[in-house]
């Protein structure tokens, strides 16, 4: 039913997108597990034989052993990546033995007077040698400064990456920088609007970018890998993402814009955009209007046992993504409108990556005026592997208009259950849980009873 599944927000047709070595640009690929490729396509002028050639704006979360630069004619000799930033401390750690010019001004009168000065450390502060003798720079509010020859070649204003290459022949050429780097994410939240009168579900997606890797990525081509990957060392358990809420999982081909990439989707935004660094960025990526969708009760029980107090139903809503396109895992805040028209949050649901053709459940939370209460009637042993639980539910509705409560029992022992009588028909959920659709009536209630055999 989700006919504009991500197509009003974006139009993710990779077609239209160039790859990074077809030309001159920056293209971010960014996937879950706090990872992302950065592809630097870029125009240089190289001499032939050996040279250096020097990134200043690359991620400082940069992992190094992944860099691969391509270019027509060019072998990489050595790489190095210089993240040690040039501060104040820094300079001053690096000139340890080397002589500096030491400034003060006299506040009083202005007067200056310069000082040739030897660092002998600059650990907890900094130790200098003058002359015959040994002092302390100190920061008592004496205007003091110290000047240095040049800056260490080893210290950068930003990270460097610096690449060494061996070229065949000298001229422009299109060089791509490819590498891996942490600090980059991608989120989807989505905003649901559902209206209970008409079955109908509103339902728009952001996607939030995050970015601390160090560096921006100016006018960036991005792109969105929906899936978990493995990364090396976390052995894949801490990246699986469940389906969450999802209570059948499609089977249908992706009809949506989401390409396939292996075994995950990708997803381009619609156009280039900059990620500041320190920066968190929203951009729209969905907007479905008027999917079929209504309310559900449903009450769940892990044992066969008896209740001193009724428990409220869990209600959610439930609608199917068919027709559309699969949806990246996100979280989802469900609204409602009230008396007044005005919509008023009713409670957010976690889903994980959702095929095209599932049917999900986004549990808002508790019913107030729909309660079940178990009680267990009869435990009686059939034999030395088997019981007959005799079960009565009582769901009451406190609500001026008729439900649907589904209860599902849990706790059976497998394929050997066997169903003796029931109030109303049951269906198979699973191996251990079987379910009643229970209609209840307007400030009334349904009694539900059971007699199940299970065992091995």
């Amino acid at each position: 039913m989700l006919r504009k599944v991500l197509l009003a927000g974006v139009a993710l047709s990779l077609a239209s997108v160039a790859h990074a070595a077809d030309g001159p640009g920056l293209e971010v690929t960014i996937y879950n597990a706090d990872l992302a490729l950065v592809q630097d396509a870029r125009q240089l002028d190289m001499t032939k034989g050996r040279q250096r050639l020097e990134f200043k704006d690359v991620s400082s979360a940069i992992r190094p052993e992944t860099v691969t630069l391509a270019a027509d004619g060019v072998d990489i000799v050595e790489q190095n990546f210089d993240y040690d930033l040039l501060t104040p401390s820094k300079l001053m750690e690096k000139a340890v033995g080397q002589q500096v010019t030491i400034v003060r001004t006299n506040p009083g009168t202005g007067a200056q007077v310069t000082e040739t000065a030897t660092v002998l450390a600059a650990n907890e502060g900094v130790v200098l040698k003058i002359g015959d003798r040994i002092e302390v720079l100190r920061d008592d509010g004496v205007p003091t400064r110290v000047i240095f020859d040049k800056v260490p070649e080893n210290l950068r204003a930003q990270p460097t990456l610096s690449v060494t290459v061996d070229s065949d022949h000298a001229g422009p050429r299109l060089a791509t920088l490819s590498y891996l780097t942490t600090g980059l994410s991608w989120k989807a939240d989505y905003v649901a609007l559902f209206d209970q009168p008409g079955g109908k579900l509103d339902l728009q997606g952001w996607v939030t970018l995050t970015n601390q890797s160090g560096t921006s990525f100016e006018a960036a081509e991005t792109k969105l890998v929906a899936g978990q990957v493995q990364v090396a060392g976390d052995g894949g358990s801490g990246y699986y993402d469940p389906a969450e809420g999802v209570t059948r999982a499609g089977t249908e081909a992706n009809a949506g814009p989401g390409k396939p990439l292996g075994d995950y989707y990708i997803y381009a935004l619609p156009e280039r955009t900059t990620i500041a660094q320190n920066q968190t960025k929203q951009v729209s990526f969905l907007d479905a209007q008027g999917v079929t969708a209504h309310r559900v009760y449903q009450w769940n029980a892990e044992a066969l046992v008896s209740a001193s107090e009724p428990a409220h139903a869990v209600v959610g809503v439930d609608f199917t993504n068919s027709a559309g396109a699969g949806l990246p895992a996100g979280t989802v805040r469900i609204y409602e409108r009230d008396a007044s028209g005005a919509p008023k949050f009713v409670g957010e649901a976690p889903i994980g990556a959702v095929p095209q053709g599932s049917e999900l459940l986004l549990k808002m939370g508790e019913a107030f005026d729909v309660t079940v209460q178990p009680t267990l009637v009869a435990d009686t042993r059939v034999s030395s592997t088997r019981s007959r639980y005799s079960m009565s539910y009582v769901i009451r509705n406190a609500k001026g208009e008729p439900v649907t409560v589904e209860v599902r029992q849990g706790g059976y022992w497998g394929r050997n259950t066997k169903v003796a009588a029931e109030s109303l028909p049951s269906r198979r959920i699973d191996a251990y849980t079987l379910g009643w659709s229970v209609a209840v009536p307007a400030n009334g209630q349904t009694v539900l009873t059971s007699q199940v055999e299970t065992g091995w």
